[in-house]
């Protein structure tokens, strides 16, 4: 990195600061566009799911155990268990197939 760090410093912190008051201050009135309201209400979602997902591989000792507990917590959140249970679901599936599988 070659020049001052003091200027990338501050165009960084320019550019965050901008991506998050220009909306407040170009949108002032209600969306009335539904696509863009669904689109708005789903990014916080989409969101977490895409910094949540690669760390679900990687955690374990091996991407066999993760995709077992990873599909033991989808099974249990699409039978409408609670998060404490899925998470318990996914660990103990994890558990068992790093003690027994690999």
């Amino acid at each position: 990195m070659t020049g001052n760090a003091y200027i990338y410093i501050f165009a960084m912190a320019a550019v965050s600061y901008l991506i998050r008051t220009l909306p407040l201050t170009l949108i002032r009135r209600r969306i009335e566009n539904r696509f863009l309201r669904s689109f708005l209400y789903y990014v916080p979602y989409v969101t977490l799911a895409v910094m949540t997902f690669p760390s679900i591989l990687t955690a374990t000792g091996s991407v066999w155990s993760a995709w077992l507990g990873f599909a033991a917590a989808l099974f249990c959140a699409w039978r409408g268990m609670g998060l404490l249970p899925v998470a318990c679901a996914a660990c103990a599936a994890v558990f068992l197939s790093e003690l027994f599988l690999l």
